[in-house]
């Protein structure tokens, strides 16, 4: 009787390889394109068009200037230009709108922190210094476009109620130089916002920066010995500043030396901006 031999040992199949590189003829469907700052750029300006701050904050930025621009031009007489610009009566306005800059310069960085949007933004776009220079570009455009056309309109509502010979100063440099001074305040607010990351705090320290030139001098010319300092403060104060601008103290200049001053320190405050948002976690 022959004995039953064992059954024979089956070979299992190997188990596939999941993990396996695709093959050479393996195509993405998705295409994939390098960012550049384009695309920081169409970010930044849709998320500034999006929210319902800069409708709000540009709005009463242009009710104040434009508002109070015409309300001032037709008490005006043709001897009250006789030295001055057409584009004074946008003075007053802007002395109230340019807090309203300030203000949606801060919230253009410290609102992303406060909701956390920013960790998102930063994933999409690990290269931060990108999206700052987004945000400082599109901000400057935005603010710059709409202080100029709020203060050439009322230069050209002011002119049209007086003879052109009422005033031989030429008021369209001004529309410029005032622009150009309250969105550098304005960008001087972003690049300390996004250094604070907080909207309360940063608002309150550009507050400060605006209003206490324009008050310590009172108190500090008081003294003798920091009359100069106080002078000086003075001098280069918002206030003061946008006045020389404006041609209402031919005296003392057309405002470049104040322009320049605060042109220095907005670019300071951007360069320590990028610094610290390189070497800071979100």
């Amino acid at each position: 009787m022959s004995t039953p031999q064992p059954p024979m040992p089956q070979q299992t199949a190997a188990a596939p390889d999941w993990q396996a590189a695709p093959g050479a003829s393996y195509t993405s469907p998705i295409p994939v394109t390098r960012t550049h700052l384009g695309h920081a750029l169409h970010s930044e300006w849709t998320k500034i068009k999006s929210v319902r701050s800069t409708m709000w904050t540009l709005g009463t930025f242009l009710l104040l200037v434009i508002g109070i621009g015409f309300l001032v031009a037709v008490q005006t007489t043709d001897e009250d230009f006789g030295d001055v610009p057409f584009t004074v009566p946008a003075f007053i306005g802007l002395l109230l709108g340019q807090l309203c800059l300030l203000t949606l310069g801060v919230l253009v960085v410290s609102s992303e922190y406060g909701t956390g949007m920013i960790r998102t933004t930063f994933t999409a776009s690990p290269q931060r210094h990108r999206v700052l220079a987004a945000k400082l570009i599109i901000f400057f455009a935005v603010a710059f476009t709409v202080s100029a056309f709020a203060i050439g309109l009322v230069g050209l509502f002011t002119s049209s109620l007086h003879s052109s010979d009422a005033s031989e100063v030429p008021w369209t440099g001004t529309v410029f130089m005032g622009a150009l001074y309250v969105s550098l305040l304005g960008m001087l607010s972003l690049a300390v916002g996004s250094m604070l990351r907080h909207s309360a705090g940063a608002i309150t320290t550009m507050l400060g920066v605006v209003l206490l030139p324009s008050i310590l001098p009172a108190f500090l010319m008081m003294s003798d010995t920091l009359r100069t300092i106080g002078e000086k403060m003075q001098e280069y104060a918002a206030i003061s500043s946008l006045a020389r601008v404006f041609r209402l103290d031919s005296e003392s200049g057309n405002g470049g030396a104040q322009l320049g001053l605060l042109a220095g320190v907005t670019a300071a405050a951007i360069v320590a901006a990028f610094v610290l948002l390189e070497r800071r976690d979100v």
